[in-house]
């Protein structure tokens, strides 16, 4: 029995902020959406146009309120080809939230303060292969 990653979800409070940050700082775009009947929620799924994993944004209209993050510790990572051009990219735009120049990483956040952790292409692949 295989198991594969399809989709991770995230509850944001303004789904057309979301997507537009996500669009603009990662080049995700809408695959499907689910609009309940009655209105009382939209469910967004974005793709990168590459793999098949998406992200599923899930907005409900009787939960106007920010979500709780806890402690942030939960986040999703990309990997980018040139990630000094990304990075310089994500600094103008000011959504830089975290950075650990030791590890080579960086992470930005999304209006509803997700966290998302940028990573150069095979980063940490030559610590696996040892």
């Amino acid at each position: 029995m295989q198991f594969r990653f399809l989709h991770n979800n995230i509850n944001v409070t303004h789904l057309e902020n979301s997507m537009a940050f996500y669009e603009k700082t990662l080049g995700l775009q809408e695959v499907r959406r689910i609009e309940a009947e009655d209105g009382s929620y939209i469910i967004v799924y974005l793709g990168d146009g590459v793999s098949r994993h998406q992200l599923e944004l899930t907005w409900l209209r009787d939960h106007p309120q920010p979500y709780d993050l806890g402690e942030n510790e939960f986040h999703l990572a990309f990997e980018v080809e040139d990630f000094a051009r990304a990075y310089v990219f994500h600094k103008h735009l000011d959504c830089i939230v975290f950075e650990n120049p030791a590890m080579g990483i960086y992470f930005i956040a999304d209006p509803d303060g997700y966290w998302i952790e940028i990573l150069p292409v095979n980063h940490g692949q030559e610590d696996q292969e040892n």
